[in-house]
C-alpha cells in the first residue's frame, strides 16, 4: 500500500498515457492519420524560415514537425497519448506546489481528459495542445524559483516568452475548448483514407457493416468498382441517387468532402477534374497545404504528361521526410515499380488524342461520355455511366448504353425488364433480346408478390422511388 502511495502519481500517469494510445489507436485512428494527409513540413531552411515567423511559431513548428509522423498507425496515437497524459502530468506538478497530492491528482486529471477530449474534435490540429503543454511547463519553470518576487517576475517573463512563442493555445475553429469523438465520423474518414491509399479489399471488408452515409457509399462504390463488381455490389449497401457516385465539385463543400470529391475522377481517368478537386480540397483545408493533395497533383501531372508542373510539385515532397526518396526517384527518372505502373493505368485512361473537352464538371453524364468517347475501352467510364442511369431513373439512356454482350450483372437485366414493361413489351422473347433469361423474369414474379426479400435489386430501389414519389 505504502508502495503505491509513493507511485501515485506515475500510476496515474501510466494508465492515462495507455487509455489515450488504446482509444487513438483502435477506436479512433483516422482522425490522427488525417491530419498527416493535411501538413506539410519540408526539411528545408528558407522555408522553414518564412513559414513559422511571428507569433506562436515555435508551436505551429513542433506541432507539424509532428504531424508528419500521423500518417504511421502507431506513431500518431504514440504522440498524441504523450501530449495529452503531459498536459496532466504538469498540470498536476504546478498544483502539487500548492495543493496536496489528491487535489493535485484531481486537477492533474481534468487537464488530462480536457486535452484528450479536445484531441477528438473535428479538424483540431495538434498545435494547440503542444501550446496547452509548453504554457503549462513555463508556469511549472518559473515556480522552481524560492522567493517569491522571482516567481512573480519570473512567471510574468515566461508567460510573456509563450505568447510569443506559443500564441493561443485555443482557436474558435481550429483549437475549440472542448471536444468529443465522433466514432461513426471516424469510420467515415477511415474509408476515405483506405481510399486514398487504393486499399479497396479494405473498404469492402468495412463496408459489410453499411454506415448508410452517403460518403461512405461513395467509396463502397469506388472500391467494387476497382474491383470489377460493382454492378453485382450496388445494392447492398445505401444509395442515395447519383450522391453516392460523385459528388458536386464546389468550393460549398465541407473541409471532409472536399478531400474525397475527386477520387473517383481520378481513377476515371478525368484529369482535369482530379486536379480541380484536389485544389479545392487545399483551400479547404485548416493550413491550406497538405501532402495528399500536392502528391495527388504531381501524379494528374505525371498521368497527363505536364512534366513542368509535375516536377513543381514533386520538388515540394522532395523535402518531406516520408515522400521525399518517392518524389527524388522520379525527379531523377526512375519511378519504383508501383508508381510507374499507376501513371501508365491513368494515362491509358486518357484520350489517344489530345482533345480539350468543356462541359460543365457537375453535368456527370455528358464528362462520362467525353471520357468514353475519348476513350471507348475506359471500362471504368461505361460502369458507372450505367450505374449513374440506374440512380439516376434515367432507363431510357441505360438502354443506349447497356451492351447486353458484357454487361450481364443481375441489376442490369433487373433495368432491361423495367423498361421493357414501360414500353409495354415486356415477354420472355423481347427479355431474351437483351440476354435476359426465364430465370430473371420468375425472380421478378417472385418479386411482385414479397418485395422486401429483394431489397438487394434494381427493381425494390426503383419501386421504393416511385412509392415516394406517388406520396
Amino acid at each position: 500500500m505504502k508502495l503505491f502511495e509513493k507511485h501515485t502519481g506515475k500510476i496515474a500517469a501510466g494508465s492515462a498515457f495507455l487509455a489515450a494510445f488504446a482509444f487513438f489507436q483502435f477506436a479512433y485512428p483516422y482522425h490522427i492519420m488525417r491530419r498527416e494527409q493535411m501538413n506539410l513540413f519540408l526539411f528545408d531552411w528558407d522555408y522553414i524560415r518564412q513559414t513559422y515567423k511571428g507569433a506562436g511559431w515555435l508551436a505551429r513548428f513542433t506541432s507539424d514537425f509532428l504531424d508528419q509522423f500521423f500518417g504511421l498507425p502507431v506513431a500518431g496515437p504514440l504522440i498524441v497519448a504523450l501530449l495529452v497524459t503531459a498536459v496532466g502530468a504538469a498540470a498536476y506538478g504546478i498544483c502539487r506546489h500548492f495543493l496536496g497530492k489528491w487535489p493535485s491528482l484531481a486537477v492533474g486529471a481534468a487537464f488530462f481528459l480536457w486535452s484528450f477530449f479536445r484531441e477528438t474534435e473535428n479538424l483540431y490540429t495538434t498545435r494547440y495542445t503542444v501550446a496547452s503543454l509548453l504554457f503549462l511547463v513555463l508556469i511549472l519553470l518559473a515556480l522552481k524559483f524560492r522567493k517569491t518576487w522571482v516567481k512573480a517576475v519570473a512567471t510574468v517573463l515566461l508567460l510573456a516568452l509563450g505568447v510569443w512563442s506559443l500564441g493561443s493555445p485555443v482557436h474558435k475553429y481550429y483549437g475549440r475548448a472542448w471536444g468529443w469523438p465522433r466514432i461513426e465520423y471516424d469510420k467515415v474518414i477511415g474509408l476515405d483514407t483506405e481510399t486514398y491509399r487504393e486499399n479497396w479489399d479494405k473498404i469492402i471488408k468495412r463496408s459489410k457493416k453499411d454506415l448508410h452515409i452517403t460518403e461512405a457509399s461513395y467509396c463502397y462504390n469506388l472500391a467494387h468498382a476497382m474491383k470489377g463488381d460493382l454492378g453485382e455490389s450496388l445494392f447492398n449497401y445505401a444509395q442515395k441517387y447519383s450522391n453516392s457516385l460523385f459528388m458536386f465539385i464546389t468550393t460549398d463543400l465541407s473541409q471532409f468532402s472536399s478531400s474525397m470529391v475527386g477520387e473517383v475522377w481520378y481513377h476515371l481517368g478525368d484529369m482535369t477534374l482530379a486536379e480541380q478537386s484536389a485544389i479545392i480540397g487545399l483551400q479547404a483545408s485548416p493550413k491550406h497545404t497538405g501532402t495528399r493533395y500536392i502528391k495527388r497533383m504531381a501524379m494528374v501531372n505525371l498521368a497527363s504528361g505536364e512534366q513542368g508542373a509535375a516536377q513543381k510539385y514533386l520538388r515540394l515532397l522532395s523535402g518531406t521526410l516520408f515522400y521525399g526518396k518517392w518524389a527524388k526517384r522520379i525527379l531523377a527518372g526512375h519511378p519504383d515499380e508501383e508508381t510507374r505502373a499507376k501513371i501508365e493505368d491513368l494515362h491509358s485512361k486518357l484520350a489517344k488524342e489530345k482533345t480539350d473537352f468543356v462541359y460543365n464538371a457537375n453535368l456527370f453524364r455528358p464528362v462520362l461520355l467525353g471520357l468514353l468517347e475519348a476513350n471507348p475501352s475506359n471500362d471504368l467510364a461505361h460502369t458507372y455511366l450505367l450505374c449513374y442511369d440506374l440512380l439516376t431513373f434515367d432507363l431510357n439512356h441505360f438502354m443506349e448504353d447497356f451492351r447486353p454482350e458484357t454487361d450481364t450483372s443481375a441489376i442490369y437485366q433487373e433495368a432491361v425488364l423495367i423498361w421493357l414493361d414501360s414500353q409495354g413489351q415486356l415477354s420472355e422473347e423481347n427479355a431474351a433480346k437483351y440476354g435476359v433469361g426465364a430465370g430473371t423474369l420468375n425472380r421478378l414474379a417472385r418479386f411482385m408478390r414479397y418485395p422486401d426479400n429483394y431489397r438487394n435489386t434494381y427493381w425494390y430501389y426503383f419501386t421504393m422511388e416511385m412509392n415516394r414519389q406517388m406520396q
